[in-house]
């Protein structure tokens, strides 16, 4: 019988999750305006086979303008409610993955190019190339070059609040189990928070308390809607990497609000909104800010960034460093991590019953793949 922390069972309110693998929320620039295509039922129906104990679907915009590409998902209308709802349905069926899915809205930094278009690769849209006005609490540009934002009214601000509500409730109507709202990485929830980006002096900006107003107006609004029993978290960005920015000590303040109005979890990034900011990459170099939050606030965390291999996320779990890791690109390069992790922790993965076989040598078999993980 294993010891494995990482494996071990667990529960957000009512959910119960298998283990404290997460796949991490990754665009996939994909959608046909804003609706889920056939990509994200094979991109999707892949990673819930994982092994992993949750699945968050890609951030998804709570209104067509808050895409972060043409090519991203929203859930903004009946089109995209029904597109998403026929991947859903279909990969709940087979996978065993729970799934959620980050909502959010990329402010200034929205209209842009797929990763692998444009000139710069994902830089702004031109004017040709349907570009679309983009909004932000204050009107400043992301960098050189890009769009100019235009500074949102207090009416407008109101209306997207009602926006994630709205998304909200519709992720609900397709059975979606857990909600991660995205607060990090530049977009307009961060934009918010940041006096980097946020230079407004009405009660939407200036002292941390007013440029938290909006972000915690949001989260208020959205757990008011989403069933008791299902989680809601965020994703911040724990540190901005630039001086004057964002910082720990704000994060571990707007931790303890998000905790008093019911947040389950948060999943620490860091970095995003300012494009000086120089980030030290290295295994696991946000594992930190986790692990602060979680000590400083007594909060559920999710550490993310850099975890690559069975033994780190073990560690990490085992030491109380985090509660769960969410794990992106290494799922990609290897969909099946979580089954390789759990053999080179001497634990049983959960297989779906297509791969299992009778007899003696069950396929995977154990010590084949072990050493991969």
């Amino acid at each position: 019988m294993s010891n494995s922390k990482l494996f071990s069972p667990t529960r957000l309110r009512g959910l119960e999750l298998d283990n404290r693998i997460v796949v991490a929320p990754m665009c996939q620039y994909s959608a046909v305006n804003g609706s889920a295509t056939d990509w994200h039922m094979m991109h999707i129906g892949t990673l819930t086979n994982s092994g992993a104990g949750l699945f968050i679907i890609e951030a998804t915009g709570v209104e067509l303008a808050g895409r972060i590409s043409p090519g991203c998902l929203s859930l903004a209308s009946d089109e995209n409610e029904q597109a998403l709802k026929r991947v859903i349905d279909s990969c709940r069926k087979y996978g065993s993955a729970k799934i959620g899915i980050q909502l959010g809205h990329a402010g200034r930094k929205a209209s842009t190019h797929r990763p692998w278009e444009g000139s710069p690769p994902g830089g702004p849209l031109g004017p040709s190339e349907g570009a679309w006005q983009t909004k932000a609490p204050s009107a400043i540009p992301f960098n050189e070059g890009w769009h100019v934002p235009k500074a949102l009214t207090s009416q407008e601000i109101e209306e997207l609040i009602q926006a994630f509500v709205d998304a909200a409730r519709r992720a609900d109507r397709i059975g979606i189990d857990l909600i991660e709202l995205h607060g990090a990485h530049g977009y307009l929830i961060n934009q918010f928070l940041s006096p980097l980006s946020n230079k407004r002096e009405d009660e939407w900006g200036g002292s941390l308390e007013n440029r938290m107003r909006f972000p915690l107006e949001v989260f208020k609004a959205v757990r008011a809607v989403w069933p008791e029993e299902k989680p809601l978290g965020i994703r911040i960005s724990a540190v901005e990497w630039v001086d004057g920015g964002w910082s720990i000590e704000d994060s571990i303040e707007f931790a303890k609000r998000l905790k008093d109005l019911g947040c389950d979890f948060i999943d620490v990034s860091s970095g995003g909104n300012d494009p000086r900011a120089r980030i030290p990459l290295g295994p696991g170099y946000q594992v930190p800010f986790a692990e602060q939050i979680k000590k400083a606030v007594g909060i559920p965390v999710m550490a993310v960034g850099l975890i690559t291999e069975a033994q780190q996320a073990e560690s990490i779990i085992a030491e109380g460093r985090a509660d769960f890791v969410a794990i992106a690109r290494a799922f990609l390069d290897n969909p099946h991590w979580a089954w390789h992790a759990a053999y080179r922790l001497g634990t049983q993965p959960k297989w779906p019953n297509q791969y299992r076989r009778v007899g003696p040598d069950l396929w995977p078999p154990a010590k084949q793949y072990a050493a991969s993980a």
